[in-house]
């Protein structure tokens, strides 16, 4: 296997290497890539290549590709994930806080906490810089993280302030003793003015970025809805669920044909953002004992959507 050495001596470590696969036995991209630069993970490799970091004549290239010979490789290597959150300070709007629990209003757009390509900006790293200290359980990415939204969804999340706290509160979510309430817009008419789905959720074979309620195995999931309003063409939902899988309520009503409102992921069309608001959470404090209930108000621009489906009735 041959090709051109001459930039890896003289880059830097986080500069754009161009490599020129001149001649050799047949390989993929991917296998390349770990011989030529062992000095990094090949998760790390696969990630660049997935995230379009990779040019193979000047296109993104798939990791599975085939290198014979004339072609030239560019690589725009990335920082590595941060090993802890790290404090910045940016704004996060507190619905709710005590000694044991502070409940947020997470804007759709935000990611809770780091993972690939997403190191900066975070939900946590927020929380970090505001609350300093937070539970340990989850880990030194996701301090205080006791369960999440998708970054598309918006609403009120808990974070625990202690150990203890998140103990307490994670008890309850595995006992189903935390009400979570959704408003989620679907497309299509509903045919019933209330139901429940209880199909089981898995990783989806065809497509592993999303979930899928349309096998006969997986995870058990219930998710509940009544129905707010009726719009030509949409229906408006609360939604009440009883598990809290991965996309769930996603997966859930693109399974019955019933996509959630701009989630282009599940087979929506395009909208101006997933219509999909964690409205309310109940759940006891472990500060007190207290039983609490803390509602997110909907965000402007999902209530502007209402506000023109209801004016073209």
């Amino acid at each position: 296997m041959h090709y051109d050495e001459t930039v890896r001596r003289r880059a830097a470590p986080h500069a754009t290497l161009t490599i020129c696969f001149t001649a050799g036995a047949t390989t993929r991209l991917d296998r390349f890539l770990q011989d030529y630069l062992p000095q990094y993970s090949r998760s790390r490799i696969q990630s660049w290549i997935n995230n379009g970091r990779v040019l193979v004549n000047g296109a993104p290239a798939k990791p599975s590709l085939m290198l014979r010979g004339g072609e030239k490789i560019e690589v725009s290597p990335s920082e590595p994930p941060p090993l802890k959150a790290e404090p910045e300070d940016l704004p996060v709007e507190i619905l709710y806080e005590d000694a044991a629990v502070i409940a947020v209003n997470k804007p759709a757009g935000l990611t809770v906490h780091a993972g690939a390509g997403t190191h900066s900006g975070t939900l946590v790293n927020r929380l970090v810089h505001h609350f300093g200290s937070l539970s340990r359980i989850g880990g030194e990415l996701r301090p205080g993280i006791v369960h999440r939204l998708d970054r598309g969804t918006s609403g009120v999340l808990l974070v625990a302030r202690s150990d203890a706290a998140h103990r307490a509160l994670a008890a309850q979510f595995a006992e189903r003793s935390v009400e979570k309430i959704y408003l989620a817009l679907v497309e299509g008419e509903m045919p019933a003015d209330s139901g429940r789905i209880s199909r089981p959720i898995t990783r989806d074979p065809a497509r592993r970025t999303r979930m899928t309620a349309r096998l006969e195995h997986g995870r058990a999931a219930l998710t509940e809805y009544r129905v707010l309003r009726r719009f030509g063409g949409f229906t408006y939902l609360q939604v009440r669920i009883g598990t809290g899988r991965t996309h769930q309520i996603r997966a859930h009503f693109a399974a019955i044909g019933h996509p959630v409102a701009g989630d282009r992921l599940y087979g929506a069309r395009a909208g101006r953002r997933i219509f999909l608001h964690a409205w309310k959470i109940a759940f006891t404090t472990p500060a007190s004992g207290e039983r609490i209930a803390i509602e997110a108000p909907l965000p402007e621009e999902l209530e502007q959507w209402v506000a023109e489906l209801t004016a073209t009735r």
